[in-house]
């Protein structure tokens, strides 16, 4: 426990902490964002048959350059009524099967039409299947469309949809409690006494966690007492997958997540990470529930929440890479060299380039509002001249 743990060692320690919870069946209107617990494989031919893919005409593609004889039509959603033969052709419009004995669609661009009749105008397909849509193009019966673990996205839904299942198996989202601490806080919108501040902590990671946890995500808050909160955490972790506790993770007189998760039969895992900021982080159980201790500063917490507090629901939700992935692009500034632990500086990324913003200070919160990355200066970097390659995190 003495030292600082490396970022990538405290988030696979806390991803290690517990398994993903089971599943559940969802609707599709309830299925975005949620992770898959099992592949989705599709259950038929996307197209079940050959389609057209404009409106126009069903031909032989030995027949051309025409004429030929109109002999019916073929609308999406029902089958043909007839089939091609030669010098014949069916019209045909978008979406709609291809008769039998047609393997080619003119466009109706492409031809004038008297009566029965048609004649072709211009040059037509230049190939056999020109405009057609050939069975199982997009996916076949057995294919593995979506694996397990994938997040579900709108176009995710929609393959998934088309793949002939009803509703989708995703992992259950886990029950998250966010207790705030701290004598100085108080909720949004109440009137301060001399020294108190707004609890911005709660409501911000509230919102973090909307469409992530089950919800609505509430905060609670507490005051600087190690009874009280030793209380709340018994409580709570009969009921929830996951605390967060904002504020008492270091070592002042008034700080009492430690204390009180040991005083509450829990385990602490580790705490101190060699990051910046975001250095005194707690992690721990309590029974079946796992316990992650914030820094209280606004910046501090937001950094650990989204490289550690996100990674972990989303984990156990049954995300397949739950950990937020690290992107590259040039500097619009020039950056000063690494100290001993790694920085997470709030950043903008405008016209492909990151600028860090200016106030780096863990306990500023308007930085926040406007920062959509989070700049990675890693250990001991080197300085580096505007327009050298940084990594960073894409934040909301």
């Amino acid at each position: 426990m003495s030292g600082l743990l490396p970022v990538e060692d405290a988030q696979a320690r806390l991803l290690a902490l517990r398994s993903p919870l089971g599943s559940e069946n969802v609707a599709f209107s309830e299925s975005l964002g949620r992770h898959l617990s099992r592949d989705v494989i599709a259950r038929r031919d996307q197209p079940a048959a050959p389609l057209s893919a404009m409106d126009g005409y069903a031909i032989r593609f030995d027949d051309l350059p025409g004429p030929w004889t109109v002999t019916g039509e073929s609308a999406a959603g029902a089958a043909p009524d007839g089939s091609v033969g030669p010098g014949e052709a069916m019209r045909i419009f978008t979406g709609a099967m291809l008769p039998a004995g047609a393997d080619t669609v003119v466009v109706q661009e492409d031809v004038a039409r008297a009566g029965d009749r048609v004649t072709l105008t211009r040059d037509g397909p230049g190939a056999r299947g020109g405009h057609v849509r050939a069975r199982a193009a997009d996916f076949a019966a057995g294919d593995c469309l979506l694996p397990a673990g994938a997040r579900l996205t709108p176009g995710a839904i929609a393959a998934a949809a088309m793949s002939g299942a009803g509703e989708l198996a995703v992992g259950r989202r886990p029950r998250v409690a966010i207790v705030t601490t701290g004598d100085e806080l108080v909720p949004p919108g109440r009137p301060l006494a001399p020294g108190q501040i707004p609890d911005s902590n709660g409501a911000m990671l509230a919102a973090m966690l909307a469409g992530e946890a089950e919800g609505p995500v509430l905060a609670h808050h507490l005051p600087d007492d190690r009874a009280k909160l030793t209380s709340a955490l018994k409580e709570l972790a009969r009921r929830h997958d996951v605390i967060v506790t904002v504020g008492g993770a270091s070592v002042g007189d008034h700080d009492h997540v430690r204390g009180a998760l040991e005083d509450a039969g829990g385990r602490l895992d580790f705490w101190k990470i060699a990051m910046r900021p975001g250095k005194p982080l707690i992690a721990g159980t309590l029974g079946d529930a796992v316990l992650l201790g914030l820094p209280g500063n606004p910046s501090s917490a937001f950094v650990t929440a989204t490289l550690f507090l996100l990674p972990l629901v989303r984990h156990l939700a049954g995300a397949s890479t739950p950990l937020p992935p690290v992107h590259r692009a040039p500097l619009a500034a020039p950056l000063g060299e690494g100290g001993t632990r790694r920085d997470y500086l709030r950043a903008r990324l405008e016209n492909g380039r990151l600028m860090p913003m200016i106030g780096q200070e863990s306990g500023r919160t308007l930085p926040l509002a406007s920062a959509n990355a989070l700049l990675i200066r890693d250990i001991g970097a080197p300085a580096r001249d505007r327009g050298e390659m940084a990594e960073y995190i894409v934040i909301a």
